[in-house]
């Protein structure tokens, strides 16, 4: 049986909203009374302690209690025993990067295959996909890897949009998303847009938000109605 509890968020605001308001209570219904294990690591301009604070003050008033991964010694232990885990968003680059330096993939793994609840935005959404070929990000430093925690058997394209501005001359989205699939057919993408968020709990697939998931591979750009055929996809 399939034990994964994910959320997966295109983003912590939307519109003017205040961080994480438009989606703490999807985030309390996956974590529940658990306590959250907040890892940082993706933030860029802030210090770790500072990331977690953040979102600790945006979690309070739904009672989610928040411990930061960076208030123990040993990080790989801090998964394992965490109730419930939540990745950041930022640089994607940059959290792959302290990933693979702590040796956080398989113990990340180990605990969403388990059931432990898993909830990430932005970059904390990219990583869990297959790799991060598809972030939006800038590639600020080099991780050892481009391999992600491959958590759902896709590519993940958080805060997707196809808008083209007007007068604007380089690449689309979809043109950037259609050149990873040109150079890998076999591969299909996820794009999340503002606002969205997809939740799996044990095999069973919700999607929250207005906007409609979007699926690209090399038949094209498919507005994603049929949750069943999606939750098929993620594995």
């Amino acid at each position: 049986m399939n034990q994964k509890k994910l959320l997966l968020l295109s983003s912590s605001r939307v519109g003017d909203t205040a961080y994480l308001a438009h989606n703490r209570e999807w985030i309390k219904r996956t974590v529940g009374d658990a306590p959250l294990l907040f890892i940082p690591y993706a933030g860029v301009g802030m210090t770790h302690a500072e990331y977690t604070s953040k979102v600790r003050d945006a979690l309070a008033s739904v009672s989610i209690e928040v411990k930061g991964i960076e208030e123990y010694d040993a990080a790989a232990a801090a998964v394992s025993d965490a109730k419930a885990i939540a990745v950041g968003g930022g640089n994607t680059f940059q959290l792959l990067k302290l990933i693979y330096e702590n040796d956080l993939i398989a113990p990340l793994r180990a605990a969403v295959l388990k059931g432990t609840p898993y909830v990430g935005w932005s970059a904390g959404s990219n990583i869990a996909g297959k790799t991060i070929k598809t972030t939006n990000d800038m590639p600020i430093v080099e991780p050892p890897s481009f391999d992600a925690l491959n958590l759902v058997n896709l590519q993940m394209n958080p805060h997707y949009t196809d808008y083209h501005p007007p007068g604007f001359n380089g690449e689309t989205r979809d043109d950037r998303l259609n050149e990873f699939i040109a150079l890998n057919p076999t591969e299909t993408v996820l794009g999340l847009p503002e606002g969205t968020g997809l939740e799996l709990r044990a095999g069973e697939l919700l999607w929250h938000g207005s906007d409609r998931p979007v699926l690209i591979d090399n038949t094209g750009k498919h507005t994603q109605h049929d949750l069943q055929r999606l939750a098929a996809l993620i594995g």
